[in-house]
């Protein structure tokens, strides 16, 4: 069963009923999940928890959908490891990478999809769909594949290959647009007004939206339900980031983080805070495609919108729907925002294959290149426990580091081998 008691604009607080929306027809503000907490906290509990799948799907009940018969291609519970290589190059003992990578379309983008299209099945939509800038793409065509409904992939023209390919294989009808991802945005939502389809991103948004929540669940349950010190986040459009802030304040707010006690939510369900909840959040974004990090770092409460020029295509929104909500939590966390210089970007994948084994797209070179600044300046101090969360497989974006390629050309003789190997140590040079 689902807890859910309806929707919430954020803005001006109207509620609605649970139902395929995502804008309120007052104000316009954006439409959250509003869940019944006193219910949940009287049968959740670490024992009920661990007894669940090895699937997003163990924390049903802090869910907005039903999770007996869940859209589910195992998604979650995936790797905490901790980072000792990549800790000591950075001076830092306790850092950990949760590594999002490893989902089965390669990307944490499998948490929201789960989510939403098992919500959509629950509405009767026989069809998904999404705006995507790669990642999404794949996992909605993946989640199609799995519940056995038709799915259409709008995305920008300029896709990496990885991408296109990884949603195009499993058969969805695939869109590519003449524009940004933000042009191709407003396409579909003009689109999911006039087509009788869940479009996850924008109908199915607040549903999809808690998917992410999870990301901060499995943290604190894989470190014996605690929170970190710190973690380090990429950011597009910020409802990511946001809900993270949201899952670990959960946790506390029911009595879940060890040592800490439950306390009320309190009448409005969608700013819950619990004050030992002291996690610093860090937003990541490129330097080419930054329209949180301006806004932080100039003491603005709205986001202006950009244009992207990025390599990170995946983090390439500039008009990101979550931005005042994600600065909102910046400040309450104590956090900070960091834009990444884009040559910078190749170096954080390249830091974190070489020295941990993980091949990150280049999202998560966004991410590890921010942490990297953060520990040099000393933001992140020494023993204190850091979380950086890789979200995407380097598999999908070959076209950022095609220059480390290079191979020791020989002829099948050991007199070649050891002649070119000399040459490339520089033995005898």
């Amino acid at each position: 069963m689902s807890f859910i008691s309806g929707l919430k604009c954020r803005e001006c607080g109207r509620e609605f009923p649970a139902e395929p929306l995502n804008v309120c027809d007052f104000c316009f503000g954006p439409l959250e999940v509003v869940y019944d907490y006193a219910t949940i906290s009287e049968v959740i509990s670490h024992d009920r928890i661990s007894s669940g799948p090895l699937s997003i799907w163990r924390y049903q009940d802090l869910l907005p959908a039903s999770g007996e018969d869940p859209v589910d291609i195992m998604a979650g519970f995936t790797p905490l490891m901790k980072a000792r290589n990549l800790g000591k190059r950075l001076g830092l003992n306790n850092l950990y990478i949760k590594n999002d990578s490893v989902n089965p379309s390669f990307s944490f983008k499998d948490r929201v999809v789960s989510v939403a299209s098992t919500k959509a099945v629950e509405f009767g939509f026989d069809t998904l769909a999404c705006a995507s800038t790669g990642n999404l793409a794949c996992s909605v065509a993946a989640h199609s594949a799995r519940a056995g409904v038709r799915s259409y992939v709008f995305i920008p023209w300029d896709l990496e290959t990885g991408k296109i390919v990884g949603a195009a294989v499993y058969g969805p009808t695939l869109v590519s647009v003449e524009g940004t991802y933000d042009e191709v945005n407003r396409l579909c939502s003009e689109l999911a007004d006039n087509y009788p389809w869940a479009f996850v991103n924008i109908n199915m948004r607040p549903y999809y939206a808690e998917g992410s929540k999870t990301l901060g669940y499995e943290v604190a349950e894989q470190l014996d339900w605690r929170l970190p010190d710190h973690v380090v986040i990429p950011s597009a459009s910020g409802a990511m980031f946001t809900k993270i802030w949201k899952g670990f304040n959960e946790l506390a707010c029911l009595g879940l983080l060890d040592g800490v006690e439950a306390s009320s939510f309190g009448p409005d369900q969608n700013t819950v805070h619990h004050p030992a909840v002291t996690t610093r959040m860090h937003m990541a974004q490129a330097e080419g495609c930054s329209p949180i990090v301006s806004a932080w770092a100039n003491g603005q409460a709205h986001v202006l919108p950009v244009r992207p020029n990025t390599i990170a295509k995946s983090l390439a929104i500039g008009n990101p729907a979550d931005g005042i909500y994600a600065i909102r939590v910046l400040n309450e966390s104590g956090g900070t925002a960091t834009a990444v210089p884009e040559p910078e970007v190749v170096e954080g994948i390249k830091l974190l294959a070489e020295t941990e084994g993980i091949f990150t797209e280049t999202a998560g070179g966004v991410t590890v290149s921010a942490l990297k600044s953060l520990a040099e300046s000393g933001a992140i101090q020494p023993d204190e426990l850091a979380v950086v969360y890789i979200t995407g497989n380097g598999l999908k974006t070959l076209e950022a580091v095609d220059s480390v390629v290079n191979p020791l050309s020989i002829k099948p003789t050991m007199r070649s081998f050891e002649g070119a190997l000399n040459e490339r140590i520089g033995v005898g040079g």
